[in-house]
């Protein structure tokens, strides 16, 4: 029996990581996105010329954030994965933020930070404080500029650690139980 990507627990019962649907490859000029109502992945948009996504990004399934999507999550792991991938992934901590659309309206949609089970490159990073203030630096720039290029804008509001990421997962799947 088929089961649509966005309904997959938000969290593995056995190991405890948690459940991550890859969206977009580390890399990739594309932005890909999943359609909930038509269960695939479908392109978005692409990236000016010398812009790419820095990490894998994608979405813990079974939650939803402010904005009404599942909530989203940059993922390190040693090379790219592809659209559709389930990961086991280990929350490092969460961009809190605002995104500012181009027609003005404010939303909360902060980016959790987490790092690939399987990785062996990033497997010392336990908590956001473990990144270097540049890569943080970068990472949020990438989401300043990936905005700006769509017409809005993304303001951080804070940088928070692993237990306030695991946090906003909980809240996120309250929201998408409603």
């Amino acid at each position: 029996m088929a089961v649509a990507l966005h309904t997959l627990p938000a969290q593995n019962a056995e190991s405890k990581n948690f459940n991550v649907i890859i969206e977009t490859p580390k890399g990739s000029r594309n932005k890909f996105a999943y359609e909930p109502d038509l269960e695939l992945i479908q392109l978005k948009g692409v990236l000016p010329e010398g812009s790419s996504f820095p990490y894998d990004f994608g979405f813990i399934p079974s939650t939803r954030g402010e904005d009404g999507d599942p909530i989203d999550v940059l993922v390190l792991m040693d090379a790219p994965a592809f659209p559709g991938c389930l990961l086991e992934v280990r929350l490092i901590g969460a961009i809190e933020a605002e995104q500012i659309e181009n027609d003005g309206r404010v939303e909360k949609n902060d980016r959790l930070l987490a790092v690939s089970a399987m990785s062996r490159q990033h497997q010392h990073l336990q908590d956001i404080k473990d990144l270097s203030p540049q890569l943080l630096h970068e990472i949020e720039h990438f989401f300043h500029s990936y905005n700006e290029a769509k017409g809005g804008e993304f303001k951080p509001v804070r940088r928070s650690g692993a237990k306030q990421a695991a946090k906003l997962v909980e809240q996120g799947q309250k929201l998408a139980a409603a």
